[in-house]
């Protein structure tokens, strides 16, 4: 298995604080913390749901960080941690947040980066990826911008390896006749 520089840092810094470096758990928050805050951003649709849940959730990882078996897991673990707390918002406040985000649209999270397309075909992606429903987008950003492999996926979402894998085909197949459709016009 193949892992990067950050990887082995973020193992290293996993094991530091599970033997209770402070100094570890901080560099665990600033080196994850942006990435977890999108993640919760693009789940409850509100920036300041989104900082909650992001902060209960670091709470939860911190008092069972010691628990983590393999350090390997940590972003997948952590991704799942502040997965569930910011489902568990959206379903609580179901009806709260449909009358928010008709009074608040700016609160909608922007659509996701597009840094990957090329040319010209970037509006037509931004403009495809909108139009995806909030549960595809949070698939598509964990996997082509956290860069997560399609295991940690399963993991933070609680889904079956299989189905991560199929809804990813399906949805480059969407994106595909999407942005098909919008050279049509």
């Amino acid at each position: 298995m193949d892992r990067e520089p950050e990887q082995i840092a973020d193992e290293w810094l996993v094991l530091s604080a599970q033997s209770g470096s402070a100094t570890a758990m901080e560099a665990l928050v600033r080196r994850w913390q942006p990435r977890l805050l999108a993640h919760a951003r693009q789940v409850t649709g509100r920036t300041d749901v989104a900082s909650d849940v992001v902060q209960e959730a670091w709470l939860a990882i911190m008092r069972s960080l010691e628990k983590l078996r393999d350090p390997a897991a940590f972003r997948s673990w952590a991704y799942r941690i502040v997965h569930a707390r910011a489902v568990d918002w959206v379903r609580k406040n179901k009806r709260q947040r449909d009358v928010l985000e008709d009074q608040a649209p700016d609160e909608i999270p922007a659509p996701l980066e597009t840094q990957h397309a090329t040319g010209d075909k970037r509006p037509a992606l931004a403009a495809a990826i909108e139009k995806l429903a909030a549960k595809q987008r949070v698939l598509l950003r964990m996997f082509y911008l956290e860069r997560m492999r399609v295991r940690e996926i399963s993991t933070a979402l609680g889904m079956p390896v299989g189905t991560v894998k199929y809804q990813l085909f399906q949805l480059r197949q969407q994106l595909k006749s999407l942005m098909e459709g919008e050279e049509d016009v």
